[in-house]
């Protein structure tokens, strides 16, 4: 049994993490943090705990929280896990961030697209990206991970196998993404109101969604190229999931069977990562409240282009619960540990 230490742990992926932690068999959540309701108990934030949660928020003091814990998750805004991680906390402790404070190598790219300075960046090299379909060895040995972000997850999991596999033009890729309003989190804005959101669907973001870096930088790892595309995030009427609707050149010859096969290869034993059989599309509400990643693609022979298609829940997969899939590799769990969650219909 280990304790866990969650800072941020009243905004939607913080809550999504006390809700996977409760049932995992390993954890024991000691440290609920939050610095707008210290001294509140949790379930009077989050009626979802009453009987559940007694615990009362605590602050967000990571270096006391390093003596008491085994594990710290970070669900806090960018540059906040930077300003308070140091060398002595990571030799207590081991920390998965939630924020993208981490998951960018090049510290100009950072702080060009997040307009901060980061303030740790010492531990950039370190520290590992926690795409742990991708990255699993390097994040058991991991004592700091950089939990992906939602739009990148659903992002790069869709292009990935063709990426690797040399298939596509890797500077034709566009890629359109839909999401629901708890990604923007929890935070009162006007452009989050039910007013503003019911009945209507936008873009945001056009050629300056911060994940645009993240993307490009794992697709180029993938790929052994410099990558250069267009990212267009959508605003759409419901509370979680991600669509991921990825186009791009198909390379000569490139078959269906050649695709299904580079996807087989990469995610036949992935438990999470769902490839769905022909012609069928993934829809959000097929993963709703679960891990699971579903993806699917389509080969438009007139244009010779491919449609890449991917979806999941931003709070689980594209959250917290990738955040406790790489606490699992960490400390030598089951993989699927607390994670196995049908997906919730209707």
């Amino acid at each position: 049994m280990i304790k866990a230490g969650i800072i941020g742990s009243t905004g939607y992926a913080g809550n999504e993490l006390v809700r996977i932690l409760t049932g995992h068999k390993e954890v024991e959540i000691k440290w609920y943090g939050s610095r707008s309701y210290i001294d509140k108990k949790y379930y009077e934030v989050y009626q979802n705990m009453f009987q559940i949660v007694d615990d009362v928020c605590m602050d967000d003091n990571m270096e006391v929280l390093a003596n008491e814990v085994d594990v710290i998750f970070t669900a806090t805004p960018q540059g906040l896990c930077a300003s308070l991680v140091n060398e002595e906390i990571l030799s207590k402790v081991k920390i998965v961030d939630l924020s993208a404070d981490f998951r960018i190598k090049d510290v100009a790219t950072y702080e060009k697209w997040y307009g901060i300075e980061h303030k740790s960046p010492e531990f950039i090299e370190e520290a590992v990206y926690g795409l742990c379909e991708i990255n699993r060895e390097d994040v058991k040995k991991a004592r700091l991970v950089a939990n992906p972000g939602c739009y990148t997850t659903c992002s790069i999991l869709t292009i990935y196998p063709l990426a690797k596999e040399g298939l596509i033009d890797m500077s034709s890729i566009i890629i359109d993404a839909k999401s629901g309003t708890s990604g923007a989190g929890r935070g009162a804005k006007v452009d989050n109101l039910f007013c503003e959101v019911n009945e209507n669907m936008k873009a945001y973001g056009v050629a300056t969604h911060r994940h645009t870096p993240e993307i490009e930088e794992q697709l180029g790892y993938a790929s052994g190229e410099n990558v250069l595309l267009n990212f267009t995030p959508h605003l759409v009427p419901m509370n979680r999931g991600i669509l991921v609707t990825a186009y791009a050149n198909l390379k000569e010859g490139v078959t269906y069977e050649t695709v299904r096969a580079a996807y087989d290869k990469y995610y036949k034993e992935e438990k999470f990562v769902r490839v769905l059989d022909k012609d069928v599309c993934p829809q959000t509400k097929w993963v709703e409240g679960s891990n699971y990643v579903d993806v699917n693609f389509k080969i438009d022979p007139r244009t010779n282009r491919i449609i890449m298609m991917g979806a999941l829940d931003n709070l689980v997969k594209g959250a917290a619960g990738q955040a406790v899939q790489n606490m699992n590799l960490m400390f030598g769990f089951k993989e699927t540990e607390g994670l196995e969650l049908v997906p919730m219909f209707p």
